[in-house]
């Protein structure tokens, strides 16, 4: 019983993650700049050229799914 407590902590982590990580990407990429923001892309201060905020967005994404799939695994 635990684990299910554990993993549906973690879902609910990684979806705010989630959201929280895709709203600033939005913003990094759609959002307008008025200079005072994050760094543009392909600037300092980015990741192979994307900021930081796209691949936290990835990670929790994969975590999300781990969980997700660890939830609706059969229990025998």
């Amino acid at each position: 019983m635990k684990q299910l407590i554990a993993l549906k902590t973690i879902l609910g982590i990684s979806i705010f993650g989630l959201l929280f990580s895709g709203y600033l990407s939005y913003q990094e990429f759609f959002g307008e700049t008025d200079g005072t923001g994050c760094n543009t892309l392909g600037q300092p201060g980015t990741i192979f050229g994307y900021p930081p905020c796209v691949y936290g967005f990835f990670m929790y994404f994969l975590i999300a799914i781990i969980s997700t799939l660890g939830l609706t695994k059969k229990r025998s």
